[in-house]
């Protein structure tokens, strides 16, 4: 029997265009991995969490004479450190990986960060293939080149853009995915239509109560979609100099809040849909968007049970200063100056040049003092 077409989308870069394949199964069809070539030396990297539940499925579907070598990470945000990326290191040594190997990051985001960036430094750069394995991943951070580790002292903070030879997307895996990391994800794909596109925005309005059930085939459309948006962009801005900073519309309040709370406390998703309704009331705060904006963005993420304030366990710990000192750090800075992506209105996000410091202290300040519940 024919097997069922699958969502394609091109990543076009010239020579580093790659392919992103989209559908229900794709882990058990060896055309997901048609036109690309797997030599000697094939290093699958996963987490914990993941390898007893994919790990040798993936080994037995990828192509080539020699089975993938298996390297197995804790799994979470606290890990994703240098130390870690040391391991990767190792185990390509280990292996005698030449520069045609290929890292095979088969996890969620904190996976295929570590494993791209890996890719990025080892010999100078050899190719990564991305099988995310969650929905924020599937979204987000497998397509783009972004690669990254953490610091204590903030989020990414080391890193490198190294683009994938190809993104295998099975949202069959999902059915796998706890409920609050599938909400976690969903943040990322409201994060598109509030920065750039209003009618994907109301779609995910119209199919919220799907989303947050696992409809696979809504679920396959909002990847897909997402995929579309953030391709695009990664198309006109590869190393972020101009419109791919706008992919950041939350980020910059998330990642802080999600650094200062401790690694695991706060979800990336969960830390940046607080972040997106941060930076809308700001927005509103100084006259550049509508507050009933900021509510509708409230409901929505509500529905996909999200959470819109900061919870009160951690909001009582946390400062706004050092919050606002992790903010410095964030990459989108230049020259001492804060950066913030605001809108003007849903799907109309922009950067904020030098953005009034005690202005963001307040809002912290009032943010950690919200009953988060």
């Amino acid at each position: 029997m024919r097997q069922p077409e699958f969502h394609r989308l091109q990543v076009e870069l010239g020579q580093r265009a790659y392919p992103i394949r989209i559908a229900p199964g794709l882990l058990d069809r060896r055309d997901a991995f048609a036109g690309l070539r797997f030599p000697q030396h094939v290093l699958l990297v996963t987490d914990a969490n993941v390898a007893p539940l994919y790990a040798e499925r993936v080994r037995r579907i990828l192509p080539g004479n020699h089975e993938a070598a298996l390297l197995v990470l804790p799994a979470g945000e606290q890990h994703k450190t240098l130390a870690m990326c040391a391991r990767i290191f190792s185990a390509l040594a280990d292996m005698q990986a030449s520069r045609d190997a290929i890292v095979v990051a088969l996890g969620g985001g904190v996976v295929g960060d570590m494993a791209g960036f890996a890719a990025a430094c080892w010999m100078r750069g050899v190719r990564c293939l991305q099988i995310p394995t969650t929905l924020l991943a599937m979204v987000d951070s497998s397509v783009g080149g972004k690669t990254a580790v953490d610091l204590p002292q903030g989020k990414n903070l080391v890193g490198a853009f190294h683009q994938p030879c190809a993104v295998v997307v099975d949202t069959d895996l999902l059915a796998t995915l706890p409920a609050r990391e599938l909400s976690a994800g969903l943040a990322e794909v409201v994060k598109y239509g509030a920065l750039g596109d209003a009618a994907f925005f109301g779609w995910i309005e119209q199919h919220a109560d799907a989303l947050v059930a696992g409809d696979t085939a809504v679920l396959a459309q909002a990847v897909h979609r997402s995929c579309e948006h953030k391709a695009r962009v990664v198309v006109a801005d590869e190393t972020e100099q101009g419109e791919r900073a706008l992919l950041n519309f939350g980020h910059t309040f998330g990642h802080a809040l999600e650094a200062e709370a401790g690694y695991g406390e706060l979800l990336h998703g969960e830390a940046v849909a607080i972040g997106m309704l941060l930076a809308a009331r700001m927005s509103s705060e100084l006259g550049l968007a509508p507050l009933l904006d900021v509510a509708r963005l409230a409901a929505l993420l509500e529905r996909l049970r999200l959470p819109i304030a900061v919870p009160s366990a951690i909001a009582r710990r946390l400062d706004p200063s050092a919050l606002l000192a992790r903010m410095r750090l964030d990459k989108k800075n230049l020259s001492g100056r804060l950066r913030l992506v605001l809108w003007r209105r849903i799907g109309h996000a922009f950067v904020a040049e030098d953005v009034d410091s005690h202005h963001v202290l307040e809002l912290l300040t009032d943010a950690l003092t919200d009953d988060g519940g």
